[in-house]
Formats: C-alpha cells, sequence, structure tokens
C-alpha cells in the first residue's frame, strides 16, 4: 500500500507550499515537466499521487483537462478546497489505477514513486492508462539535497524516513525492463542549495546545466510507442466437392 498521508502530513504539505522559497523550488521543477512533457491544450493528464493539487493547478494553467488520484483523504480535502470542481479526483493506488487502457493523453507521477509500495507496477499502471507521454518527478538518489534528507532521517523523524529515493540511471532501467527500448528524455534542476535571485534563475534554466545527473529533482518523459496484441483466428471454409474429372 506505501505511505498514506496522515491528517498532520497533509497540513505540513500545505504549509510547506506557502513558503516563498518553498514555492520557487516548485516553479522551477514544475517549469521541468513543462519543458519536458509539451503538453497540448485540451489534452487529458492524469496525476497519479496529486497531493494538495499543485501539480494540477500547474496543469489547469497549461489549459488541460485535469484528473488528480490519491490514497489520502487528507490530500484530496485539501486539493478540493483549493480547486474546487475545475477537477476530477479520485481516492486510489498508484498500483491499481480505476481507468481504462488509453483513457488520458498523458499521465504524471510527480514525487509519487518514492511513497508507493510497488513502483514498478506504479509505472506500468501508468503507461497503461496513457496513449502518448507519461512523465515522471522524482527527488534524486544521488544529490546533495537527498543525501542531506536520509542522513536527517537517521536522526529524527521526516516524511522522507517512508520515501525511497531514485537515480536517474535506476529509473531508466526500471522503465526499459517494462517498455523495451522507448524514447526517453531527462533532465534536472535545483542544482543549488538556494533557489533564489536571477543569477541563480538563469542558472537553473541552462539546459546543458540541466543535464547534470545530480539535481535535487530529476525528470523524465517517456514517449509510450503503441503495442498491439494478436492471436491467431480459425476462419471457416467448406471444400466445393466436384464431380467432373479434373483437368492437367
Amino acid at each position: 500500500m506505501g505511505h498514506v498521508f496522515n491528517f498532520q502530513e497533509a497540513l505540513a504539505s500545505e504549509q510547506w507550499f506557502q513558503k516563498p522559497q518553498n514555492r520557487s523550488v516548485f516553479e522551477l521543477e514544475a517549469q521541468l515537466m513543462r519543458d519536458l512533457l509539451k503538453p497540448m491544450r485540451g489534452e487529458s493528464v492524469l496525476d497519479v499521487g496529486c497531493g494538495i493539487g499543485a501539480c494540477l493547478q500547474a496543469f489547469l494553467d497549461m489549459g488541460l483537462q485535469v484528473t488528480g488520484l490519491d490514497p489520502s483523504t487528507y490530500m484530496l480535502d485539501v486539493a478540493i478546497k483549493n480547486l474546487g470542481n475545475r477537477v476530477d479526483l479520485y481516492r486510489g493506488y498508484a498500483e491499481d489505477l480505476p481507468f481504462d487502457d488509453n483513457s488520458f493523453t498523458y499521465a504524471c507521477l510527480f514525487t509519487t514513486l518514492e511513497f508507493v509500495e510497488d513502483p514498478q507496477k506504479a509505472l506500468e499502471e501508468a503507461f497503461r492508462v496513457a496513449k502518448d507521454r507519461v512523465f515522471i518527478g522524482v527527488l534524486n538518489r544521488y544529490a546533495i539535497k537527498g543525501i542531506q534528507r536520509r542522513v536527517k532521517g537517521m536522526f529524527s523523524p521526516t516524511i522522507y524516513n517512508h520515501a525511497q529515493f531514485f537515480s536517474v540511471w535506476e529509473l531508466k532501467g526500471i522503465i526499459r525492463g517494462i517498455l523495451g527500448s522507448v524514447p526517453i528524455s531527462w533532465r534536472t534542476v535545483c542544482q543549488l542549495p538556494s533557489p533564489g535571485g536571477q543569477f541563480v534563475h538563469s542558472f537553473e534554466q541552462n539546459r546543458i546545466i540541466q543535464r547534470c545527473p545530480f539535481g535535487a529533482f530529476a525528470g523524465m518523459v517517456i514517449s509510450l510507442i503503441p503495442r498491439f496484441r494478436t492471436r491467431p483466428l480459425a476462419m471457416r471454409y467448406q471444400t466445393k466437392h466436384t464431380t467432373g474429372t479434373a483437368t492437367g
């Protein structure tokens, strides 16, 4: 089942987003998501593990038809409070999405894999319900910030005690194991500890810098290749009986 956020954790998530420096961090991450996913206005997206709805709002700003899913009723309560009826919200788990195949143009897992029980199954489900591209955003295992989070969890209880971290290489290995050789694009942001200042903003937006695999947030887009399942069909055929003599 993974970790389901309780009331206090949902409240802490909402308070985190209200701080200006944290909003700046999220904007960097959301911009990376926009740059990689390149969604078309009017298309549909499923945000798996939508939490309090930060990405839902970002998708609305892109002009998309938005659906969110999360296992925590407390997180969904905050999302409803912030977004009202502008999005469709469901309670459910990433490993068992209640949607048909190819139900959405895009799917998104934004800091979701860290808290699911079975990351591979969660990815399989995202690939199943999406028909074009899937965005995955994770807290980078090998970033300095990621190491700090794990060390802090050794000495005091934090939400990251419930998380498992991934690297760019690990993600690519899991994806290739599921889909085979599909097109994958990735970049990272939050290379520096402080997100403020014009210089830092320009530095973080540099495409060459974003190719560094050690940024605190890693974003990846997978372009899905249609697959078709075939099975042999038995054809009924009745032979014609002839009475004449065969020639030749």
